[in-house]
Order: C-alpha cells, then sequence, then structure tokens
C-alpha cells in the first residue's frame, strides 16, 4: 500500500522543486543489498534504522537500491523487487516527509516502487530501458538521466573510447544527458521533474570523471538541475592514492564543497551528517545561505 501522505501538510512535504543550486538537497544511500562497495543495509530492519539516522542527519531524500551497481551474482526482477517494496513502504508511512528514490534501471521495478510509494526515479543506467521514463509519466514522479558511456547494466569501464585524458568526455556525457532529459520530457515528464547526473566513474577513468567535476559548470548551466553521485567513488580514491572505500570521506567531502560551490542541486553520499556540514559552509561562504549561529565577536 502506498504511504499515505495526505494529512501532511504541504510545505512538510519534501518538492523535487526545492532541490535548487543554492539549495541543494541531500540523498542518502540505501542500498537493500547484500554485496554492495562500501555499505549495505541487508536488511528491512537494518534498512529503517539507517533511513531514521539520514533523515535525523538532514537527508531530504533517501535513495533505495537493490541491485550492486557493479559486477555480482544476477538479481532477478521480483528479487530487486522484494528487496526494495516493502521498505519503500515502510518508509513512506514512517517519513512522509522524505522523498523516496529507487534506484533501478528495469521498468518493471520502477512500476512497483513508485505503486510502493516512491517519488523519484534514479536511472543509473542511461535509459538502458526506455520504458523507466514512461513509468515516471504515468505516475507523475521525477527522474535521473545519467551517462554510462554505453555500458550495459552492472559493468565495468575498461579503455574507454575517451582515450587516457580526453576532454571530450564532457561534450559527450552532456550531450548524453540532455538527450536523455528530452526523452523523459516527449515521455510527459515535466522538466521541473527531470535531473541530470554526469554519473562519474561509469564508463570512465579517474581522469574524466576528473574533468567532469572541473567542468560541471558546463551541467549546472544546461538548464537542468544536477545531482552529483561521488560518494567514495573510485576516482576520489585514485587522486588521494591507492585508497579504498573506507578512507575516501575527506576527499568526498572536498569533491562536494566543489560541486555545491559550481552548483550542483542535489548531492548522493553515504555520510549525510559530513555531506551537511559541508553544504552549510559553502553556502555560507559563498554568501548563498546565512550562517546558522553568529554569536561570535557579539557578546
Amino acid at each position: 500500500m502506498r504511504g499515505d501522505t495526505s494529512a501532511l501538510p504541504e510545505s512538510d512535504r519534501f518538492d523535487l522543486a526545492r532541490a535548487r543550486p543554492g539549495t541543494p538537497a541531500i540523498m542518502a544511500v540505501i542500498n537493500r543489498t547484500t554485496d554492495s562497495f562500501y555499505e549495505s543495509a541487508a536488511t528491512l530492519d537494518e534498512a529503517i534504522v539507517a533511513v531514521e539516522d539520514a533523515a535525523s542527519a538532514g537527508a531530504q531524500i533517501v535513495d533505495i537500491g537493490g541491485v550492486r551497481a557493479g559486477r555480482g551474482r544476477e538479481i532477478t526482477v521480483d528479487e530487486e523487487i522484494d528487496r526494495v517494496c516493502p521498505t519503500i513502504e515502510a518508509v513512506a508511512q514512517a517519513h512522509p516527509h522524505v522523498l523516496i528514490s529507487v534506484d533501478t534501471w528495469r521498468h518493471e521495478v520502477a512500476e512497483a516502487a513508485c505503486t510502493a510509494g516512491a517519488g523519484l526515479l534514479n536511472d543509473t543506467w542511461a535509459g538502458v530501458d526506455p520504458e523507466l521514463a514512461e513509468v515516471a509519466a504515468r505516475h507523475e514522479v521525477g527522474i535521473v538521466c545519467s551517462h554510462t558511456g554505453g555500458l550495459s547494466p552492472r559493468t565495468d569501464a575498461h579503455r574507454s573510447r575517451y582515450g587516457l585524458h580526453a576532454g571530450d568526455v564532457v561534450d559527450s556525457t552532456l550531450a548524453g544527458v540532455v538527450e536523455l532529459a528530452e526523452a523523459a520530457s516527449a515521455a510527459g515528464v515535466p522538466e521541473e521533474r527531470i535531473i541530470i547526473d554526469p554519473t562519474p566513474d561509469f564508463g570512465k577513468n579517474t581522469y574524466h570523471s576528473l574533468r567532469l567535476l572541473r567542468e560541471l559548470e558546463r551541467f549546472t548551466g544546461s538548464g537542468y538541475r544536477v545531482l552529483l553521485a561521488i560518494s567514495r567513488k573510485d576516482f576520489i580514491g585514485e587522486a588521494i592514492g591507492d585508497v579504498g572505500p573506507g578512507e575516501r570521506l575527506y576527499g568526498t567531502i572536498a569533491a562536494t564543497a566543489l560541486a555545491v560551490e559550481k552548483g550542483a542541486a542535489m548531492i548522493r553520499t553515504h555520510d549525510v551528517r559530513a555531506t551537511a556540514d559541508a553544504i552549510d559552509v559553502t553556502l555560507a561562504i559563498t554568501g548563498a545561505a546565512a550562517p546558522k549561529h553568529t554569536v561570535r565577536g557579539l557578546r
């Protein structure tokens, strides 16, 4: 049963339109998997606790996924639905003010997730299933349009056609996400519900991912709002050295501050509290928001 938010005051519900440059939203990662590269909430109870913690720390959106992004054993459509939909239903009931996203590339899963209470489809595999946009339009939910360089779901980049340093990765990525955004619009998704994601690490080496962050203004200036999913990713670790996911928080926060300054509207993260602090300080420095407690030198 879909979560009932009818009694919730409109001002208390998180609307996707609130995620904008200068007021970026935090999307917390909730992995209903057993083999994710960093953290998993493998059981329903663990996922509910993770959502509680994320919402308390400042997340306005939770992104619930049932399949590891990288290689691993096959997860069927039914198994993915069984992993994500009970979680979505429980979160919709317990946290009606939080926007629920589902990380999937399959339209069958998206359909079930929207019925359960999801309000955003995070398509991390770049429209490989074109029916996903039709589901978003039919259920009047948002959609994230990503770029994977033509990779099939759950495959890794290898000797990408962009070459080692090639700058045309930015041109190709921007063209790809805009093409998908326009296709979603043609399917009936309103522009205010369409988000683009340059998708670092997917179909790209570290040089490419860093180049996308360096030229992020090209994406934030496209007319579409930008989601940055950079939390503890490989390009962060390789920028620092031979560093695993567990040691990539500080690097992630540095990249997050840069992305916020360049106009990202949403930040997807495993570390909500640290991300919230980084956003607050970045916006205070740029003048986009006031500091939250200013008594130094005044008393």
